[in-house]
């Protein structure tokens, strides 16, 4: 992945090999290494000028809620980017707006195969198996949808506690 410095001279200590992509309270699997993670957030910009907050809702949306880094990942990785002069930032009221540059362009115009494959990867389901992550997600909020609906229903909850831990049964009995 040492491509990325090509024709670039500064080197950055504080964003080589840390890999914080796992975002923090179970945001997720990673999903990509440091180098990687990289080029996904120039594509991001170089399709239209991005807040940080808003690559971070875009790279979960574009997962289907599978996955969502961290501001610790992207906020380094938008200094970073701005550092090698492949992202210029223009101040949007206390937001900083981030717009690729010609030699970020440029970069990923070189790069392209590896751009597009990783771009694709987005939206590959997480698991070998499936989206079991966003299935997980929706079980979630419709359990606390439905436990929270109406006034509370002690009917409804031993239901709901009943379809959980039949549900669980069933996928422990699996082989």
């Amino acid at each position: 992945m040492f491509h990325f410095f090509k024709g670039h001279h500064r080197f950055h200590p504080h964003m080589h090999g840390h890999g914080h992509h796992r975002g923090g309270g179970g945001r997720g699997p990673k999903m990509f290494d440091a180098g990687a993670m990289r080029y996904v957030v120039l594509q991001l910009i170089s399709e239209k000028p991005r807040h940080g907050y808003e690559i971070i809702k875009e790279l979960e949306q574009r997962t289907g809620g599978s996955y969502t880094p961290s501001p610790g990942a992207i906020y380094p990785l938008l200094a970073m980017l701005y550092d090698m002069g492949h992202v210029s930032i223009s101040h949007d009221g206390a937001k900083k707006l981030h717009t690729v540059t010609p030699d970020g362009q440029a970069f990923l115009d070189e790069n392209r195969q590896m751009v597009d494959a990783m771009m694709t990867r987005l939206s590959e389901p997480a698991e070998a198996g499936g989206d079991l992550r966003s299935l997980m997600h929706e079980l979630k909020e419709a359990v606390i949808r439905r436990a929270r609906d109406g006034a509370p229903d002690e009917t409804r909850l031993q239901h709901i506690r009943a379809i959980l831990r039949k549900a669980a049964a069933d996928i422990n009995q699996l082989d």
